[in-house]
């Protein structure tokens, strides 16, 4: 399938070849004996930091300044792996806007401009880890390693999303030694964060934190509410959705103050201070809509799924790159949607064609419905969370590099093109440290009624592997024998299959039974509770966090 190929090789690739020059000498093509030697020869603080790393080279050569330093802590290292990710980033904007420039055709020009702009997410999410690196106590770095590796997650997630979207060979080759480069530089960063204790310890630091340090980045009070959040807002959050009083009214009919969501979303105020509420009332909405970054802490509900939908058809085939043709896009943080329905009907003759695409970290949804045919809902980065809710779609139609957890939702599979298979997930971690995955919990995976006949001869699995490090974990769920008993398909051949990570735990019904499943190296069915519980809400998208101020039921853990 050549979707995700449909988004941005472009800027990515020359994420890296900037890089590259900066590198020193092609510091990434070195083998790996030549790594043990450079990182030998280096300092021992260096030695510490880049031992965590995959490419220890490329991690020597971006610490040398701070290595000079004799005082310098392991923050001076984390900022220094991160602020020479952020100039590798920000001169592949640079670059991406120059080969769209002589680009030969709107489908690239679209592409290079999809790059500059998910390469601008990336910038911003570094910066944030930067900040939050300086503003940390040495003893409390270790409680903000979750929040670190949520942000780098999503920097890999937008490198990647740009990567995949270059089809012109021309553009291909001339943005292809980049990759490796970039890559790397966010791969280390992302090691070394992910390895805070083993780097305190390093430097004889403890991580016990004294009675007269500053607070720990999550107290009591936060498990309830996420920390960014103030007084006010919590207040505001602690009222059922039901009672609170809307900010816009969103009617086709002129019985509230906007007439379309676009209208209601660019009255949203500069100085907001608690939640924006929109209340779309029962209509169909053809329209595309974006939640952009600055429209923070949006809650978005309608009168039902079936009643209030934003319904859209932009798709591949008619030259749309994937990640442009989402009816609908939440990016600003913290968005929650409640009963509405998000809709491509562009057809299974259309390809890549998106309802709904979620960036946005500590997003929720709640009775909500997406309905597709290939890619429907694209849970691109950050932490997602969909509960009760209708997904629907052929081909990898829950797709994605975000910490997504799907719970007590249906799963619907519909009739899809002649030839084809359907493949529920796809999931797409490229890096074995992000903390990214798709889960599904205590959900019903079924076939829609036009497929149902030929449920038999339409071969039916739970996911393949998009990435290399493809994880998907099916738990506590209903799966129907319109399943295929190997369960897991391939991608291409042996790819990922000894890398990715398909597990099942605890499901029932006809097709959940697991002595014919993929005999992969990467998959297994769980049978250790713990092993299982770290993919529920709590330790996946740390949902003690941030869950109970979304106005809904959800569980953190199993559901018995």
């Amino acid at each position: 399938m050549n979707k995700k190929i449909a988004i941005g090789v472009v800027s990515i690739i020359l994420v890296v070849g900037v890089v590259i020059g900066l590198i020193i000498g092609g510091v990434g093509h070195k083998s790996s004996s030549d790594n043990e030697k450079e990182l030998s020869k280096s300092s021992k603080a260096v030695a510490a930091i880049c031992n965590q790393t995959d490419y220890k080279q490329a991690c020597v050569h971006s610490l040398a300044k701070v290595a000079s330093n004799q005082s310098a802590t392991p923050k001076d290292f984390m900022q220094a792996a991160i602020q020479a990710t952020i100039e590798q980033v920000k001169s592949a904007m640079d670059k991406s806007a120059n080969i769209g420039k002589n680009a030969d055709n709107s489908t690239q020009k679209m592409v290079m401009e999809d790059c500059e702009d998910l390469l601008q997410f990336a910038v911003d999410e570094l910066q944030a880890s930067f900040s939050m690196v300086g503003d940390s106590e040495m003893h409390t770095m270790k409680e903000r390693e979750a929040e670190l590796i949520n942000w780098l997650s999503a920097v890999i997630s937008y490198q990647q999303t740009c990567l995949d979207g270059v089809t012109s060979p021309k553009l291909k080759d001339e943005m292809s030694n980049g990759v490796l480069n970039a890559t790397m530089l966010t791969s280390n960063a992302l090691a070394i964060v992910s390895a805070v204790s083993e780097i305190l310890i390093a430097f004889n630091i403890s991580t016990n934190s004294s009675a007269g340090s500053r607070r720990l980045l999550y107290t009591s009070e936060d498990y309830k509410y996420p920390s960014w959040l103030s007084r006010a807002d919590r207040r505001l959050l602690q009222a059922s959705p039901t009672n609170l009083k809307p900010n816009a009214v969103v009617a086709q009919d002129g019985s509230g103050k906007y007439k379309t969501i676009t209208a209601a979303l660019a009255a949203y105020p500069k100085d907001l201070k608690g939640r924006y509420i929109i209340y779309v009332k029962a209509g169909v909405y053809d329209e595309y809509i974006t939640v952009d970054k600055k429209q923070i802490n949006v809650f978005m509900y309608g009168d039902g799924p079936r009643k209030t939908i934003v319904t859209g058809r932009k798709n591949n085939v008619d030259g749309v790159s994937t990640y442009l043709s989402a009816t609908f896009a939440a990016v600003g943080l913290g968005f929650i949607g409640k009963s509405m329905g998000f809709q491509n009907t562009a057809g299974p003759q259309k390809h890549q064609a998106v309802a709904l695409r979620v960036q946005s970290d500590m997003a929720a949804f709640y009775n909500c419905r997406m309905d597709g045919y290939q890619d429907t809902l694209y849970t691109q980065a950050h932490r997602q969370f969909y509960r009760n809710c209708v997904i629907s779609g052929t081909v990898d139609f829950i797709f994605g590099d975000a910490a997504a957890l799907i719970q007590n939702s249906l799963i619907i599979t519909r009739k899809p093109m002649d030839g084809q298979k359907n493949t529920i997930t796809a999931q797409g971690r490229t890096d074995k440290r992000e903390n990214t995955a798709i889960v599904i919990q205590n959900c019903r995976l079924v076939p829609e009624q036009l497929l149902f006949p030929l449920r038999f001869q339409i071969q039916s699995y739970l996911g393949r592997p998009w990435k290399q490090f493809a994880r998907t974990i099916i738990m506590e769920s209903e799966i129907g024998d319109f399943i295929q008993p190997a369960g897991w398909l391939e991608w291409q051949g042996t790819f990922a299959l000894e890398t990715l990570y398909y597990a099942e735990y605890a499901n029932r019904g006809p097709g959940a039974a697991t002595d014919k499943r993929v005999k992969w190296k990467g998959y297994k069915v769980i049978t250790d509770r713990n092993e299982a519980l770290q993919y529920t809400a709590g330790p996946l998208i740390q949902g003690n966090q941030w869950l109970s101020q979304t106005g809904a039921r959800y569980f953190l853990g199993f559901k018995h």
